[in-house]
């Protein structure tokens, strides 16, 4: 099952300016008309971009600069680093920042905008220029008509994929927020997907990124990008997953080690567990979606596989980050998103945990925050309208799953562990109801399984069960 909420509002999201830090000016807002802007008025508005006030002339000259500095150190110096002057940067920036607007996109549609700046890519010894001409046309994207003629251009298509395989964390960043893009949009993402099934470099770009970079941002936006990729494309996601197993035979001939999804996805999601919430769950959704098909739950299954590593992490950040004891019930509330997904991620890896390390207890801090998040949704009663007045239902899919984990748990838990969880005060009466309540009717065997072993260890708290839900 795919525990994520609708994500239709990514396209909007992915419009950006020129970023802070650089030598160009930092906007939150439209640029200032440029210089030629204010001479618009005098010709009726003839050299205005539809109903803004930036101008074509300007707009023009910028670019055709562009061309000819391109052009000109490609001819003197093709190999050397170009050096972007501070004045072209700041007019460059100024051209990614007005491409936010969409009359100003569909100008530089019209005015093919999109082969200039795939020249300049091609050319480019710089990688701030890179940058830049990438990041006009991500803005240029998140328009639906100025998307699908971008799309349209294979060579461009071509490029931007292997600019996947960038040295450049910035450069890196732009490419993949302009593929997210275009694969948020429907008319063009089959074919944006059809382009990555067959450059296979995208799959090891994506995934050494995911293992080795440390730039909070990147991380985030690839696991966006990978994370839209499997959950459009399940034929996608299962060859990537596959595609280890045939790398492991490469492996002993070359000596290079081969990069797997689930651990990789994971190394990322060490990295940004104390820095980025939001890009924890992009990645925990990841790893539930690897848990959907059968190969996926093959691979971290296998007793050399990634499935303890991921269980542990998990568990980890669900018991020391998410759910401590003293938390309020409101904390609930705000975590429930993240929760989902660690909860369907654990409860897959339970149920294939007895083949990568023999079945064990599970920890005792765990089983209860599990009862603790199903007392917390049995006090609110999961009924509680959201902000626009309608149920919860992401709160409700909480309690599903956190209530079939508790019963997967319960079904064959130990007399020692029932014991274990009353001496430390994760069973108690109030916690024991919550239990009982939450298995009964739809997990009966594993209701029955409890009573038992609680009979066995406190026979008082296991009464008091029974008389409120005599089975």
């Amino acid at each position: 099952m795919d525990c994520r909420g609708d994500g239709a509002e990514e396209v909007e999201n992915e419009r950006s300016s020129s970023p802070t830090g650089t030598q160009s000016p930092a906007m939150d807002r439209n640029p200032s008309p440029p210089p030629e802007a204010g001479d618009a008025k005098s010709g009726g508005d003839l050299d205005a971009i539809g109903d803004t006030v930036y101008s074509k002339h300007w707009l023009f000259s910028t670019l055709t600069r562009l061309i000819h500095m391109v052009t000109e150190h490609s001819e003197v110096n093709a190999e050397g680093v170009m050096q972007l002057p501070d004045d072209d940067e700041e007019d460059l920036c100024r051209v990614w920042d007005m491409a936010m607007d969409k009359d100003v996109a569909g100008f530089l549609q019209e005015f093919k905008a999109t082969d200039i700046l795939l020249g300049v890519i091609a050319k480019s010894r710089c990688p701030r220029l890179t940058e830049i001409c990438v990041g006009v046309l991500g803005n240029i994207a998140c328009f639906p008509d100025t998307c699908l003629a971008l799309s349209q251009n294979e060579d461009l298509g071509a490029v931007l994929l292997l600019l996947l395989g960038d040295a450049d964390p910035p450069t890196l960043l732009e490419t993949s927020r302009l593929l997210l893009t275009c694969v948020s949009q429907k008319d063009v993402s089959l074919l944006w997907l059809q382009r990555i099934r067959q450059q296979t470099s995208v799959r090891s770009n994506l995934l050494f990124i995911m293992c080795s970079s440390t730039n909070t941002d990147l991380l985030e936006k690839v696991g966006e990008l990978l994370d839209k990729l499997f959950d459009l494309d399940e034929e996608l996601m299962k060859s990537w997953i596959t595609a280890h197993q045939s790398e492991e035979e490469e492996e002993e001939e070359d000596g290079q080690s081969r990069l797997d999804v689930a651990s990789c996805l994971l190394e990322a999601a060490k990295q940004l567990r104390s820095e980025s919430p939001n890009g924890l769950e992009v990645y925990l959704h990841a790893l539930q979606l690897l848990t959907t098909v059968d190969e996926g739950i093959q691979t971290l299954a296998a007793p050399d596989g990634p499935g303890k590593a991921v269980w542990d992490f998990v568990c980890d950040v669900v018991c020391e980050d998410l759910c401590q004891p003293t938390d309020l019930p409101v904390v609930l509330l705000e975590q429930k998103s993240v929760l989902v997904q660690a909860f369907a991620v654990l409860q897959a890896l339970y149920r294939c945990q007895d083949q990568w390390c023999g079945r064990s207890d599970t920890s005792l801090p765990l089983i209860g925050t599990v009862l603790r998040v199903l007392q917390y949704h049995s006090e609110d009663k999961g009924e509680g309208p959201s902000k626009d007045g309608t149920k919860d239902e992401q709160l409700q899919t909480l309690a599903e799953i956190t209530a079939e984990f508790l019963a997967d748990i319960c079904i064959q838990i130990p007399t020692a562990t029932v014991s274990d969880l009353v001496k430390n005060g994760y069973l108690t009466e109030k916690t024991a109801l919550t239990a009982a309540g939450s298995l009964l009717p739809n997990f009966k065997t594993s209701f029955q399984h409890l009573q038992s072993m609680l009979s066995e260890t406190d026979p008082q708290m296991a009464d008091m069960v029974r008389k409120r839900f005599p089975v």
